[in-house]
């Protein structure tokens, strides 16, 4: 899980060239980070979205070789482990040993130090918040030479700062973090179909204060009887047998080993696997045990998949819009999006909860949130975003940052007004693609 010489984000777009790519292999013998003549920013695996992980001239940090487990506290769940730790890694480990992680986004090939600098949240949000909330401390290294212990009680400041801080705070070189029991590595599992966006609620509102997961894929192109259907999923641990000798899923791994060419997603398409994927459930509710890789990680099975949008890229697009006039506006959302034509292939919606993060810039907020996918078709696809970021503003909604690649300045500078207050957390060494375009006013 090595980076290349010209890292870049899953979305491939935008390209950039650093001036160098700096690999770390101990965290005790880190590079004089302040001899650098060039801006420095830590690069693991490269699973951001966009240009958050980017330094366009820059030194691009690879710290995806820090990946050593330090210690586990058995009583209290707590793992400490360099921040280049995949999760996949810690899955693997802990996993066997009746211990899962406590938030996950939508793939496990991210980092622990990733994890947190995108304060990432999953399928659980209602009940257990975003990453960052139980991170109990981690060690930050300053382009100075300083060394930090950072948590709740010990230079606080730094350490919600770090908490969806992008990577610009400093190096994180380990981290401590809270895991949950489990008895073994399945999912009891409903997926349910809906057939509008105010079935969703219904089931949505029913569903979340006894399943700790829940998620739904969502139609976006299509008739106006198929737009805004879908597929509710919503699950919890297993808790009705011992775990087994071997906990790995069976399923083996698939790739796509060529760029898709760019007519091969296209309204026709895209529509047609709508179609196949909510047909192929012939019951409306289903009820099935699971093991926790295609329950959680189901594009994990699918190596590179970003290559099915082509050489030009993908944007992902994710906001969040609050409850209050959150589905009369999700679904004028979707209605512009399917005039417009170009359909997300993924299309992801879920109901955030109110568990607030420590994290300075977090994203999440109790609302609506919907992430989808676009294949990059130019100035038509970003006068698509404008419009959406339009309705999502007039919501009163946000954009997330780590899966963002062509926000306006003046809209980051709305949603998360702390910005200013964290500016002074950044070291003066670090910066990022995505920080200048979105406060330093040559970007705009």
């Amino acid at each position: 899980m090595s980076i290349s010489n010209k890292p870049q984000s899953w979305g491939r777009f935008p390209r950039v060239k650093h001036s160098h790519v700096v690999p770390v292999y101990w965290r005790h013998e880190m590079p004089q980070l302040d001899s650098f003549d060039t801006s420095i920013l830590p690069f693991a695996y490269g699973r951001s979205y966009g240009d958050s992980c980017l330094n366009e001239g820059g030194v691009s940090l690879d710290v995806s070789n820090l990946r050593r487990f330090i210690s586990f506290d058995e009583e209290e769940g707590l793992l400490r482990c360099e921040a280049g730790v995949s999760l996949a890694e810690v899955l693997e480990v802990m996993v066997p040993r009746g211990w899962f992680l406590p938030v996950t986004p939508g793939t496990k090939f991210v980092s622990v130090g990733g994890a947190i600098a995108n304060d990432v949240h999953g399928k659980n949000h209602h009940k257990a918040g975003t990453f960052g909330c139980h991170v109990t401390q981690f060690e930050l290294l300053r382009s100075d030479g300083t060394h930090l212990l950072c948590s709740p009680t010990e230079n606080s400041d730094l350490f919600q700062a770090t908490i969806g801080g992008l990577g610009l705070t400093g190096v994180i070189l380990w981290a401590e973090f809270r895991l949950k029991r489990v008895q073994n590595p399945f999912i009891q599992m409903d997926n349910i179909q809906f057939t509008s966006l105010d079935e969703y609620r219904q089931i949505a509102e029913a569903s979340d204060k006894d399943y700790e997961y829940t998620v739904s894929w969502v139609v976006c192109l299509g008739n106006e009887h198929e737009v805004g259907r879908g597929i509710f999923t919503r699950g919890n641990h297993d808790t009705t047998r011992a775990m087994p000798g071997n906990t790995q899923s069976k399923h083996l791994p698939l790739a796509v080993p060529f760029d898709f060419p760019s007519f091969a997603l296209n309204r026709l398409t895209i529509r047609t696997f709508n179609l196949a994927y909510y047909s192929k459930q012939l019951a409306k509710h289903v009820h099935k045990i699971e093991h926790y890789d295609p329950f959680f990680y189901p594009l994990d099975a699918i190596h590179t998949w970003n290559r099915m949008y082509g050489k030009r890229g993908f944007f992902q697009y994710q906001f969040v819009i609050p409850f209050e006039g959150g589905y009369e506006a999700m679904n004028e959302i979707m209605r512009e999006i399917n005039r417009s034509g170009e359909g997300s292939f993924l299309t992801v919606l879920k109901s955030f909860g109110d568990i607030r993060s420590p994290g300075m810039l977090s994203f999440p907020q109790p609302g609506l949130t919907l992430a989808l996918d676009f294949a990059n078709h130019g100035s038509k696809t970003l006068r698509l975003l404008d419009r959406l970021d339009a309705l999502v503003n007039a919501a009163g909604g946000l954009i997330y940052p780590a899966k963002d690649a062509r926000m306006h300045p003046e809209d980051f500078q709305r949603y998360f007004p702390r910005w200013k207050e964290f500016e002074q957390f950044i070291d003066p060494k670090f910066s990022s693609s995505f920080w200048r375009r979105v406060t330093e006013p040559a970007a705009r």
